[in-house]
């Protein structure tokens, strides 16, 4: 070995605390438990569950099986699931079906709430799923997504849901002024302790594709895009514009969708408003871990580790992801 002078090393080692697995774990800054997880379920109204090939590990829920599902989840210690309808929704100009007391959804909270009780249920807000047009609201002849008559269909369809048992309403619409309305008229039907969470900064991402292969809503957008509603990826300061927006309205929680490409978002967030905030781990973001590791690429197990203390150290509080149920499980074999 070469000589050196010891005399002129630094006092100071950052690798002192670093040498050794307690030390380590003593000083480590964000801890991420079960309880920060929440599991998406799409449920469909066929008889059998459908794997999705561009989600590997991901199917489509038929309700005769959500019972099963749900204790599964609620055993592995997650606290609550979000629930969307896998494409079977009926479609129409008017999305009559979101707010329909017997449609898909409705039908799946009331399965969720009688067999666990105590999980929470979160539903989403969004016309997509009923809507001729794929779009995430009513549209004119000329293909114009309507703001105010959207509006007051998720008004109705809040309602119904609420009605259904649902504890978290979740708008992902990102129209202008639905969380003012939503909250008056929960609030007016005796709905007030429903819990609004606001997609507040949901960009116009390229991440959704295989989401929208689940909920096979790709084919009704076709060419059309969500920029008139969805968020420039480009913009940082409008996402807490939004959110203070939203908050003022009355938003419990708010959401920054996508997850990884946003971490600037998310942080932002947390740090301005110091309010429950919610990460959406997207479908693309699932789907690219799980290419690459069947691929061999990357280590599947400690990318997503690492991915969810992430999602932490940026500020989120709760983190909905398809590997909720996986990451359960890693946490429970390494307690």
């Amino acid at each position: 070995m070469p000589e050196f002078n010891r005399a002129s090393f630094p006092t100071t080692r950052m690798r002192r605390v670093r040498m050794q697995a307690f030390s380590r774990d003593l000083v480590q800054e964000n801890q991420l438990v079960t309880s920060d997880l929440l599991m998406p379920i799409f449920v469909t109204s066929g008889n059998e569950q459908e794997a999705i090939a561009s989600m590997p590990g991901i199917s489509r829920i038929p309700l005769k099986d959500l019972a099963n599902e749900v204790k599964e989840i609620q055993s592995l210690g997650i606290k609550a699931v979000a629930l969307f309808p896998a494409g079977d929704a009926e479609k129409s100009a008017d999305a009559s079906a979101a707010f329909d007391d017997n449609s898909l959804i409705q039908q799946a909270i009331r399965i969720i709430k009688k067999t666990c009780p105590d999980l929470g249920v979160m539903s989403d807000g969004a016309l997509d799923p009923y809507t001729l047009s794929g779009q995430d609201g009513l549209t004119d002849e000329q293909g114009k997504v309507l703001n105010d008559e959207t509006v007051a269909v998720l008004v109705k369809q809040a309602l119904s849901h609420a009605n259904a048992g649902t504890d978290i309403f979740a708008p992902s619409d990102m129209m202008d002024g639905r969380i003012g309305a939503i909250r008056t008229a929960l609030d007016a039907a005796g709905y007030q302790d429903i819990i609004l969470l606001a997609y507040s900064a949901k960009y116009a991402s390229n991440f959704y594709g295989p989401f929208r292969d689940a909920v096979k809503s790709a084919t009704h957008l076709g060419k059309q895009n969500k920029l008139s509603y969805q968020m420039n990826p480009a913009n940082s300061d409008e996402a807490l514009h939004e959110v203070a927006l939203d908050l003022q309205e009355g938003a419990d929680m708010v959401m920054v969708k996508p997850g990884l490409p946003y971490l600037d978002i998310v942080a932002r967030v947390k740090d301005t408003f110091k309010v429950p905030t919610v990460v959406y781990h997207v479908s693309g973001e699932y789907a690219m871990i799980k290419a690459a590791s069947e691929k061999g690429y990357l280590d599947e197990r400690a990318v997503v580790m690492e991915t969810m203390l992430a999602f932490k150290r940026a500020g989120a509080d709760i983190i909905i992801t398809y590997f909720a149920k996986q990451v359960a499980k890693w946490l429970k074999d390494e307690s």
